[in-house]
């Protein structure tokens, strides 16, 4: 009988070493993305009212970043930029695509590898959570997109309750798994759906003898402005209404971003596994902040495009330190090909870089010479060149340069005082801007940016006139 046993148990003793083995050559990946954050509701950014206790931790295991960068400044954009390593304009997701929009293109094209197609390809279980917000149809869906297993919607916003606010309860708003909907029976509140599937996801698959990668898209705290009575228990604190609101939603997030890192600490793939977390954009300006900097998400100042930012590996390199130099979001994708030994024989059409050197101190320098966003065709851009930036921003309808080391609140324009900075840093813009296409769908965006505009000269008229009062 003892003999009978040994033949199996020493197959079985094998079986776990040389899945341990395949397991180990490759981290796990997981970019959690938050909705609409602003730099400023994260403890690890010196927020005091926001509770965000677990993503401050996973910061102190990891790299903060002071000067981390979203690529756009709003929402399905960003994706774009995120998935592909490219700039978005490059392959024409430079805008939103709007929920009544039909043409040829209902998506991020096709021909756009995405960095979840890349893992898969070589040898790693994929699964995407919550906001997708790169395609109507189902062409374009996360299953045709390289993603093993899909829990969450299509579109750029949604009720937390797992309900419509529209008459036709459309695939816009549905709740999927699989490209089906998902009853809404088996929904509480979103955040905490996806924080569920993430961690349910994690506890299946650390079985596996594949590494995962796991793409998590919470919408919190993106609008509409939803949360349940435990995340309110949270910042019970905050008396301005609007801001406990917001608090609540993004204390909900990382409780629920807590619940993830427990279960791969218990399932013994933390240390393996490479983290990313950011915002796809500033915050939203509902009870969002961007303290200490200007602007909001929609704006080219850094308010709406430095966004909390952190990256955490224990097996890769040693944590507790903050990056001062610039890095963004397409330095994700050319990090992980780099940490899982990748050979893509198309790394060179990405724009970002990796940051595993720099963060480990064997690099110096910033990773980047330039950095360059633009929304809807031009109407707004900026450059970012060392210390200096360029901005073009439609709120206000005019040019400003910026010295980021000496002014990183973006108050004193040097327009006039450095033409010649001016028209270096146009002129890097310009010839960027000459291998960018068209873009595939209008900006449904861009009311919203004209319409701050004119709220805000109506509110200056009005407070110059003395017609103000609280």
């Amino acid at each position: 009988m003892i003999k009978k046993l040994i033949v199996p148990c020493v197959f079985a003793l094998i079986t776990i070493q040389l899945q341990a083995q395949k397991r180990s050559e490759k981290p796990n990946v997981i970019i959690i993305l938050a909705d609409d954050l602003g730099w400023g509701d994260v403890g690890f950014n010196g927020c005091t009212d926001i509770p965000t206790p677990h993503l401050d931790n996973l910061a102190n295991d990891g790299v903060s970043f002071v000067a981390g960068y979203a690529t756009h400044s709003y929402c399905g954009p960003s994706r774009s930029g995120l998935l592909t390593g490219r700039y978005q304009q490059r392959f024409g997701c430079e805008n939103n695509i709007g929920k009544d929009f039909e043409g040829p293109v209902m998506g991020l094209p096709l021909d756009q590898p995405m960095i979840s197609e890349v893992l898969k390809g070589n040898g790693y279980q994929t699964c995407a959570i919550g906001k997708w917000h790169l395609g109507h149809t189902p062409e374009y869906w996360p299953n045709n997109r390289g993603y093993d297993d899909w829990f969450g919607f299509s579109g750029g916003s949604r009720n937390y309750w797992g309900k419509s606010w529209e008459k036709n309860f459309t695939t816009w708003h549905q709740i999927m798994r699989d490209g089906k909907p998902e009853p809404l029976e088996n929904l509480s509140h979103l955040t905490d759906d996806f924080s569920r599937e993430a961690v349910n996801y994690i506890d299946a698959y650390s079985k596996s003898d594949k590494p995962f990668f796991m793409y998590l898209a919470y919408n919190a705290p993106h609008a509409p402005i939803q949360a349940t009575q435990a995340h309110l228990d949270l910042v019970d604190h905050i008396e301005q209404g609007d801001r406990a609101a917001y608090a609540a939603m993004v204390a909900g997030m990382d409780v629920g971003i807590g619940q993830v890192i427990k279960k791969l600490k218990e399932t013994g793939e933390y240390d393996n596994t490479l983290i990313f977390f950011y915002s796809d954009n500033g915050g939203h300006g509902k009870g969002s902040s961007q303290d200490p900097y200007r602007g909001q998400k929609g704006l080219l100042f850094e308010g709406g495009i430095r966004v909390p930012f952190l990256m955490s590996w224990p097996a890769g390199f040693k944590g507790g330190s903050r990056y001062e130099e610039p890095i963004i979001a397409y330095d994700i994708f050319t990090t992980v090909l780099q940490a899982a030994n990748i050979n893509y024989k198309k790394a060179d059409a990405l724009d970002g870089a990796n940051l595993l050197p720099y963060v480990k101190g064997e690099k110096n320098g910033a990773p980047h010479k330039e950095l360059f966003w633009r929304y809807s065709d031009g109407a707004g851009y900026c450059v970012r060149k060392g210390d200096y930036k360029l901005v073009k921003e439609e709120v206000r309808g005019e040019k400003f340069l910026f010295n980021l080391k000496n002014d990183p609140y973006e108050q004193d324009n040097l327009l006039k005082a450095m033409p010649e900075k001016v028209a270096e840093l146009q002129a890097d813009y310009e010839a960027w801007n000459t291998d960018n296409v068209e873009n595939l769908w209008p900006d449904p965006h861009l009311p919203n940016i004209l319409k701050m505009k004119k709220a805000r000269e109506a509110f200056v008229d009005k407070a110059s006139a003395g017609e103000i009062r609280y």
